[in-house]
């Protein structure tokens, strides 16, 4: 019986299928291009390879081919008849998950993983912040995600892949010694895994290690293909860095060329948080608006985002919206996540469209009702969705409404009372305060 890189059986006898599927799975771990070529190829060998072509359907997935992907995940279940439980259950995870399924897949993989703990295509659905679990819309989901991973940990051993994401979910809720050389050991066996850079970029924010981020990365994202699906946030992550340096123009070099370009290979949702989030905190650092910019990704919004439904996307539409001077937009696109939130069919509950109506009061002057709406969701902001540098807009949003609101004495409270180590915020006027 032939088995794949964690030691599982594989529903093949020809070992170049095998093999090509063992580096289709690769190529998706690692976020590099190429994994859709070579599911063809193990398809080529083993037309009946039922993980084939459901790995071929998630590359289709993450490369926005939803009528392929459909159709690759058809040819899936047909050929599966017959097929090891582990097959089927595998199939029924991402048949959950294809169809938007977001609490079913997560509990078909809690389950799966509990018999197969070594598939890591199942794994990975929910192994980071942008998974199922980090974009769940619960209290608790970053603890949760460590609670997840942690028991699978002996499963894995030194895997470099497992490392990072296990490193990252520990860097997220301050374990950054317990975090660092899972995921320092993760490059050094794996170093084209653009998670694991993912992950060093994080650890290096968490623990306000601008400069050795700048370097880092620097350093590392000549080696990945700009086709990489993480290539555009990996350059956020750069340009966050250069923000925080107060290298403005170096960040706005890397958004117009990488992470706001119209080029842009990443998830869609990637591409508008990353440059609405850069264009805030710009601005809250001094830079003055470009208008043209807002509305450049308002439209991108419009086009791609028909309804609201994921937390982390919908917040920075939001302020996408109030930015560009859509009052009609906002409105309407917060009336759509209140009645999604009011039928309980919105995990986040009323913290996007709380944090939502404070950057619009934020944006027209309106600094006191600013923080009075941010205030009380703080402790739950990661209920917003994505990485602790991604909800750090709302404490540095807060922290300029306190900046200009003359109420020093509560900016003060709010940097003394940050987590400790997180790269500082770049706000405009904190001589003051400090």
């Amino acid at each position: 019986m032939l088995t794949d890189r964690y030691g599982l059986a594989v529903s093949t006898a020809s070992t170049t299928a095998r093999d090509s599927y063992i580096d289709g799975v690769d190529l998706l771990l690692t976020v590099y291009p190429g994994a859709n070529a070579a599911f063809d190829r193990a398809i080529a060998a083993d037309p009946g390879f039922a993980l084939a072509h459901i790995g071929k359907a998630r590359a289709l997935q993450l490369s926005g081919d939803l009528p392929a992907m459909r159709e690759a995940l058809a040819t899936a279940q047909a050929v599966s008849k017959g097929a090891s439980e582990r097959d089927l259950s595998h199939i029924e995870v991402f048949r959950h998950l294809f169809a938007g399924q977001s609490v079913a897949a997560l509990a078909a993989i809690r389950a799966h993983v509990d018999h197969w703990p070594r598939d890591a295509l199942v794994l990975s659905l929910a192994a980071n912040q942008g998974g199922l679990i980090g974009m769940s819309g619960l209290s608790g989901r970053e603890q949760g995600l460590v609670d997840f991973l942690g028991p699978l940990a002996s499963q894995y051993g030194d895997d470099w892949w497992f490392n990072c994401h296990y490193g990252m979910a520990l860097s997220e809720i301050g374990r950054h010694d317990a975090a660092r050389p899972r995921i320092e050991g993760s490059l050094a066996q794996e170093r084209r895994n653009a998670y694991g850079a993912h992950a060093f970029a994080h650890l290096c924010y968490e623990t306000g290690e601008r400069d050795s981020g700048i370097a880092f990365m620097r350093d590392w994202l000549p080696l990945y293909d700009r086709n990489g699906g993480l290539y555009g946030h990996l350059t956020w992550h750069l340009g966050l860095f250069e923000l925080h340096a107060g290298n403005l123009d170096a960040g706005f070099d890397l958004y117009n060329d990488s992470f706001s370009a119209d080029d842009h290979r990443g998830a869609v949702h990637q591409k508008l948080a990353d440059s609405v989030a850069f264009l805030w905190r710009s601005e809250l650092a001094g830079h003055p608006r470009d208008h043209a910019r807002w509305v450049k990704i308002q439209e991108f919004a419009r086009a791609k985002f028909p309804r609201p439904g994921m937390s982390l996307a919908d917040w920075h539409i939001a302020l996408a919206h109030t930015a560009a001077g859509d009052d009609a937009a906002f409105e309407a696109w917060l009336q759509a996540i209140e009645d999604l939130a009011a039928a309980g069919r919105y995990p986040s509950g009323s913290v996007v469209p709380t944090a939502a109506r404070a950057f619009a009061a934020f944006q027209r002057g309106d600094h006191g009702s600013a923080i009075d709406l941010i205030v009380p969701i703080l402790p739950e902001r990661e209920r917003m969705g994505g990485s602790r540098a991604q909800v750090d807009l709302m404490e540095a949003t807060l922290l300029r409404a306190y900046v200009c609101s003359r109420r020093l004495e509560e900016a003060r409270r709010l940097l003394a009372d940050r987590r400790p180590g997180p790269a500082g915020l770049p706000v405009a006027g904190l001589a003051p305060v400090h």
